[in-house]
């Protein structure tokens, strides 16, 4: 599908003359004499004539090269100026569709309606996936309810983890920039993306019950089985898949795991508050878990979910994780705002600096699945600017993290790895980086909302500074990289300008919807096919090029051609916050960016009340 639109400007001028059979032009000093010869024509009129013969007479040399002149001059610019209009409106209109964030974010919600898992609508927005999945959770002896939720990426596992920070981003950036939503018509779309998500999560936690003080976790549904066909050894269309599912299952020990999806139905109460049921069962659930997961016995010894080959080893190779307070501090942080309960606040700030403690050096300044200290910090100095708490939250929340992390944007002093083509590389030996640069585009242009909101127009740190257009300008060179603006000349986001990747490393987009089941065998080749691929993955950003800006439109290649729902979550949010503020918004609170400044404190006021 093409979607830039190409408008052409065509203009002509056509003069017409006539000169009557007798008329004479009479000479002077700066004429040139014309005998046409046409007196013996009227004399004897030849029945056929084959030719008539004109006298021209130049009576002034100097005026005849002039015109002459001109008029070359006259048929070789019009036809230049012409084409150098045309090729500037085109390269105009060129470099406007590299920056439709509009379309682009349309475009990058539809990619989530791909990537559900369970029974789907009848007016289902993507026309090549139907039901799948509708057994998920019974795996031997597991009985369990786990339909729905999202496929993670190209494969059909659906991961815990992943799916907790995807809606937890998700729904924080609604909270920030629900106006923006709906001034393009998309916010019953995002909270019905949220809504799909959230109620999964409930389903990955069962509380304990009269047998167990333990609560169970979900962490995964898909995966190997060496012992028959299973999500990895397949390339198959989640609707035929016809084997068993296994399921893997956690304790709540699994602290990183538990403290994110805390996070995601925090975050999603808040966005859902409308539903009032729904929203109270997510606090609910998102507080029970909480305070098991942080629990202090000697029965209790919490960790990453990855440490135990039952809970979440099947995991490991996607979703390792490193560290878990810092999720137990991401979940409290947005556990405060989804009940005001400051002891919740109180544990975050408590534990901030012990998470940055288990902080591996490579994973400093960035957000992503793996590491929330980043955000965290943001969103705890968005407390301190815009709500007072008095003591002891004051000097807890005064920290300059937020600060170091802008300059590290914008500050030649920080030695930020950058491609030749612009794009930073914040985990340089990793790959898949657009996931990465998107978080980061997200964080900068929301903290530069912020400053707007205090009337400042810099911060600084230590010895640097940073200016709100410098930040604004950071997020905009990643995004629009990321739209075209990069040495491929291609957009990294599937249907969006007029090249983009079309041999997407996903299984739904790779296989004909046609009605006719694959098989196991039968997959293999159209994951080795080197057409393109039959079904337009609307949305899905991909992995990215590599650090020299090269990219390799490879379905065997997943590092750049795979798309994933945590990737993506960040680059909606990146677009949502460079998107243009609402027309008709305006006012002192901060609606004129088309930022909510106090929407995520209404719980913390209602609680403050007498």
């Amino acid at each position: 599908m093409s979607l830039t639109s190409e408008s052409e400007f065509h203009s002509g001028r056509f003069v017409h003359s006539s000169v009557s059979g007798r008329d004479r032009l009479l000479p002077s000093s700066n004429s040139i004499e014309l005998d046409y010869g046409l007196d013996e024509l009227d004399s004897l009129p030849p029945r056929f004539s084959k030719s008539v013969h004109f006298n021209l007479t130049i009576a002034d040399k100097k005026c005849f090269k002039r015109c002459l002149y001109v008029s070359i001059f006259v048929v070789v610019a019009v036809p230049v100026l012409v084409l150098l209009l045309h090729f500037l409106l085109h390269k105009k209109q060129t470099v406007a569709d590299h920056r439709d964030l509009t379309l682009a974010l349309k475009q990058a919600l539809l990619f989530f309606d791909a990537q559900k898992s369970g029974l789907l609508l009848n007016d289902f927005k993507v026309d090549f996936r139907g039901n799948s999945s509708l057994n998920d959770g019974k795996d031997g002896e597991i009985d369990a309810d786990l339909v729905g939720g999202f496929y993670d990426s190209g494969n059909n596992i659906k991961f815990s983890f992943s799916t907790a920070y995807t809606v937890t981003l998700l729904s924080w950036t609604v909270i920030e920039y629900q106006q923006k939503y709906a001034d393009i018509g998309e916010l019953d779309h995002i909270k019905d993306i949220i809504k799909w998500g959230s109620d999964y999560l409930l389903k990955l936690f069962i509380s304990p019950n009269s047998t167990s003080d333990s609560a169970t976790l979900y962490s995964q549904v898909g995966g190997k089985d060496e012992n028959q066909d299973n999500d990895i050894s397949c390339w198959q269309r989640p609707e035929d898949m016809n084997y068993t599912r296994p399921v893997s299952v956690c304790d709540d020990t699994a602290a990183d795991l538990a403290g994110e999806i805390v996070a995601g139905m925090s975050a999603a109460s808040l966005v859902l508050a409308e539903d009032k049921n729904h929203s109270q069962a997510l606090v609910e659930a998102a507080e029970l878990l909480f305070g098991l997961a942080i629990r202090q016995d000697d029965s209790h010894k919490p960790g990453m979910y990855t440490d135990s080959q039952v809970c979440g080893g099947r995991a490991i190779d996607f979703y390792n994780s490193t560290s878990y307070v810092d999720e137990l501090v991401w979940g409290g942080t947005w556990l405060f705002f989804a009940t005001g309960n400051t002891s919740y606040l109180k544990y975050a700030t408590d534990n901030f600096a012990v998470a940055e403690e288990e902080e591996l050096p490579s994973e400093k300044g960035i957000f992503y699945w793996n590491n929330k200290l980043t955000a965290n910090a943001i969103l705890m100095t968005r407390i301190r600017y815009f709500m007072d708490l008095g003591y002891p939250y004051e000097e807890a929340l005064a920290t300059n993290r937020t600060d170091l992390l802008m300059c590290s944007y914008v500050s030649s002093n920080h030695n930020l790895n950058v491609t030749n083509g612009g794009l930073v590389l914040l985990k340089p030996d990793a790959g898949a980086p657009l996931q990465y640069a998107a978080a980061a585009s997200f964080l900068s242009k929301l903290y530069s909302d912020y400053l707007q909101l205090l009337r400042r127009t810099s911060g600084s740190c230590s010895t640097d500074t940073f200016s709100n257009e410098k930040l604004q300008g950071f997020a905009e060179s990643q995004v629009y990289y990321i739209l075209g603006d990069n040495p491929m000349k291609m957009s990294y986001i599937v249907g969006y300008g007029d090249h983009y990747p079309n041999k997407v490393h996903h299984r739904a987009a790779s296989i004909p919807w046609d009605g006719k089941p694959r098989s196991c065998h039968e997959g293999d080749s159209y994951l080795d096919s080197v057409n393109k691929n039959p079904n337009n993955l609307l949305g899905a950003m991909v992995g990215g090029p590599d650090k020299n800006d090269i990219f390799l439109d490879d379905r065997g290649k997943p590092l750049f051609t795979e798309p994933s729902i945590a990737s993506n979550a960040g680059l909606v949010a990146a677009l949502v916050a460079l998107h243009d503020p609402p027309i008709k918004s305006a006012g002192s609170d901060g609606s004129h960016l088309g930022i909510d400044k106090i929407g995520i404190f209404k719980n913390v006021m209602l609680q403050r009340q007498p």
